[in-house]
């Protein structure tokens, strides 16, 4: 099969597509025909340096639409045939940049119709982050204020909606150019971040989820009320943050995405009932995959970029 890798860390010009072995399932696992593949911030940093796993040749990627194509021993969740979308090992390797794909089969859940491979590959990783975040830790309720900041990008565009579903007022910061998608989506709010200090624009907040940053939790913070809850998502809850949220009489938590067949089943469930649309603002082939890398890391792409092998 092919598999895109790498030898070292560096630039997107070190991905490379190789002809490897197709692997096989072992007991509990499946093999998935890989039909698209997710990209995410996670990848290009494991990319440029060693993040989770042991330094390379490695292959990144956890985002995965696609078909069973065997099962092992005991898998006992899915079976050949079935359309399946999941985010296998995170944060172990998973070779999602790849033709197929084996990991445990409840690593996985059955793809909703209502939903492409293309777009299912957009889902899982940036799905599960928003959806753990916001209901498993935030528990986020009817008329509580969240703020999503870098609202329009791959966890924020889905995070708007996953609370928007929970009956919250959601206030979104983005560019202006990106306030229309937000509201179709059912943002009640926009700030936009090139204009104002969201810091000082925003207030009253019950949960805010950081999506940036140190820097952008620190404003954050002073849009919460006191006892809300910021969810610091990239690098977790950094040291200056934390003391700022004491001073301030505000809570912090960091959050590490993990594989959940039970939230794919609530995000597919939700995306079948018309309340969740993933936005997928591009796709390249496999081959291509060091040009998506680059377009990531531009960040000014809104919603998923997806390979499609």
């Amino acid at each position: 099969m092919r598999m895109v890798t790498q030898r070292d860390h560096g630039g997107p010009e070190v991905l490379e597509l190789v002809e490897v072995e197709r692997p096989e399932p072992g007991p509990t696992e499946v093999l998935v025909r890989v039909h698209a593949a997710g990209v995410n911030p996670v990848d290009w940093k494991s990319r440029a340096q060693q993040v989770f796993m042991d330094g390379p040749p490695y292959t990144v990627g956890w985002d995965v639409s696609g078909v069973v194509e065997s099962t092992g021993f005991g898998a006992s969740s899915l079976r050949a045939g079935d359309e399946v979308f999941g985010m296998p090992w995170f944060p172990r390797e998973a070779r999602a940049y790849g033709e197929y794909v084996t990991a445990p089969s409840r690593h996985f859940a059955r793809k909703p119709a209502e939903l492409s491979h293309e777009e299912a590959a957009g889902l899982p990783l940036a799905g599960l982050t928003a959806w753990q975040a916001l209901v498993d830790v935030a528990q986020v309720r009817q008329g509580q204020r969240v703020l999503i900041d870098a609202a329009a990008g791959g966890v924020g565009h889905l995070a708007v909606q996953i609370a928007k579903s929970r009956g919250a007022h959601v206030i979104g910061t983005a560019r202006a150019a990106k306030h229309e998608f937000l509201t179709s989506l059912g943002a009640d709010e926009t700030v936009d971040y090139t204009a104002v200090d969201v810091g000082e624009s925003v207030r009253d907040v019950d949960v805010a989820l950081g999506l940036v940053g140190p820097d952008n939790d620190l404003r954050l913070l002073r849009t919460l009320r006191e006892g809300g809850l910021l969810i610091a998502i990239p690098g977790g809850v950094a040291e200056p943050v934390a003391e700022a949220a004491d001073r301030l009489g505000v809570l912090t938590r960091d959050l590490l995405v993990e594989p959940d067949q039970l939230g794919l089943r609530e995000l597919a469930g939700l995306a079948a009932a018309g309340g969740l649309r993933v936005h997928v603002s591009r796709t390249f082939p496999l081959a291509e995959a060091s040009r998506a890398h680059e377009l990531g890391e531009s960040g000014r792409t809104i919603g998923k970029i997806v390979l499609v092998p």
